[in-house]
């Protein structure tokens, strides 16, 4: 440790975590500490972390908003009318593509991580997000043709649920009965929320079910791909410009086998070359707005993990639906209305439960007062479970930690330019070193230290061991 005389100074990253003895971390007597964050550290963090996650969280309900417009100026009878929802779809995933890889060559720096997935993490891992993706988009339009759309809100509501199952199984939440309880709530408000008497239809509802299911493993999916950065897709664009060509071939499959790429090449769309134009310009630019859309969707589930973002697809429904009944006048009854409050509530208390849980977790700040990038817990948050993970252990590798003598009593080893009234949190060092010096601890007259041969006759010299010799 520097400025230690006793023991030699070993190469560390950071400086010793330490504690006050009021409860809150903070690094007195070390410029360049690493420290638990206290109370007023870690609200600071949330509330900087909810600012910016609630920008990309308005950002995509703009472009999803805009996305929701275009569709229904697409594909309404009253409107352009165009017959192919999928066949839309899938033009969108490879301009999305191709979006993605300019991002990626035009501005390397920020865009293109140097990993790159291996041809078997490609297959294993990146292969099937890009197969569910498809399949929820594929299994979500499909059973629009069979069933009401309100019919279709109700059992989409089921998603969270899914979302919240897949989170449990693949470690990206902590079980909580708490959050549990709160994703309940929410889904029994949604429910409350779009009811509306409709005709119930097995094949729809199985197929509607399905996308939920397959939507819920989807995002958890690729949570963990934002998350792996031995894959090079820890970048929302680079993981983009892997999965977009495995979605649009999934989709591209999937409208051939339901629309039938012949009737859509037939139609007066494609009638003429001006049509034909025409057709492309509509289909291809919105393809701008959906990779804006998903963009701001991957960052948030990078910055945030996938529960919040399914929370905040639901409030955005929420909010929709308050707007439509203001602005527009659509008319709500007393379980619509009753839906609606029972959802902002649940909302309301997972937005406490996280707050709680960033209260009580411990997040490691660098000198600067950031975040350290070391291992999630739990949901997404920087915690750091006390003498448990592996990175703690490699943050406070060189500090002491008092030992108990053979009669019991604790002994303190020297805190080099440790500041009064503070104790060390962690101590990876091993006891038989700290009780046992070791030899190279110990520097003597006699012996010199280890040199190579080459000029050791003179640093012999200096050391007197030739006078002794000639003696």
């Amino acid at each position: 440790m520097p400025g230690s005389e006793q023991y030699p100074a070993r190469a560390a990253p950071y400086s010793p975590l330490r504690t006050s003895a009021d409860g809150g971390s903070n690094a007195v007597g070390y410029d360049h500490a690493v420290h638990l964050a206290s109370l007023a550290e870690k609200k600071r963090l949330w509330w900087r972390n909810a600012l910016i996650n609630s920008l990309f969280i308005a950002s995509w309900f703009l472009f999803a908003t805009l996305i929701s417009v275009y569709n229904k100026w697409m594909f309404s009878p009253e409107h352009y009318g165009f017959p192919s929802p999928l066949f839309v779809t899938t033009i969108h995933m490879w301009v999305q593509f191709v979006l993605a890889a300019l991002l990626r060559y035009t501005l390397p720096q920020h865009f293109c991580p140097e990993q790159r997935p291996s041809r078997e993490d490609y297959i294993r891992k990146a292969v099937p997000t890009g197969i569910t993706t498809g399949l929820d988009i594929g299994f979500s339009n499909l059973s629009l043709k069979l069933i009401t759309l309100s019919f279709y809100t109700m059992c989409k509501s089921s998603s969270l649920v899914f979302v919240l199952l897949f989170a449990f199984l693949l470690r990206l939440e902590t079980f909580s009965f708490r959050l549990v309880g709160v994703i309940i709530l929410i889904c029994v408000g949604v429910l409350l929320m779009v009811a509306t008497e409709t005709h119930f239809v097995l094949a729809g509802f199985l197929l509607v079910t399905s996308a939920s299911a397959l939507g819920g493993l989807r995002w958890s999916l690729t949570q963990l791909l934002l998350r792996n950065k031995d894959m090079g897709m820890s970048n929302p664009a680079a993981t983009l410009f892997w999965l977009a060509p495995i979605m649009g071939v999934t989709l591209a499959i999937t409208s051939a086998l339901i629309d039938g790429w012949g009737k859509v090449f037939s139609s007066h769309f494609f009638a003429t070359p001006g049509e034909a134009l025409k057709t492309l310009f509509f289909l291809f630019c919105p393809g701008v707005l959906a990779f804006c859309m998903v963009l701001s969707e991957f960052y948030i589930i990078q910055r945030a993990g996938v529960v919040p973002m399914s929370i905040a697809g639901i409030a955005k429904e929420v909010t929709t639906i308050i707007f439509a009944a203001w602005f527009f006048g659509d008319e709500l009854t007393p379980l619509n209305i009753t839906g609606v409050a029972i959802t902002a509530c649940g909302i309301g208390l997972y937005t406490y439960h996280k707050y709680k849980k960033s209260m009580d977790s411990n997040v490691a700040l660098d000198p600067h007062g950031n975040p350290l990038p070391v291992e999630e817990v739990g949901g997404g948050d920087l915690a750091l479970e006390t003498g448990r993970t592996a990175e703690m252990q490699r943050l406070t590798e060189d500090v002491d930690e008092p030992l108990d003598d053979a009669d019991g009593r604790e002994t303190r080893q020297p805190s080099h330019e440790a500041p009064p009234r503070e104790q060390l949190l962690f101590s990876v060092e091993d006891e038989d070193e700290q009780m046992t010096p070791s030899p190279k601890m110990v520097r003597t007259d006699s012996l010199p230290p280890p040199y190579s041969e080459e000029g050791g006759e003179r640093l012999h010299d200096v050391w007197g061991e030739d006078d002794s010799r000639r003696r």
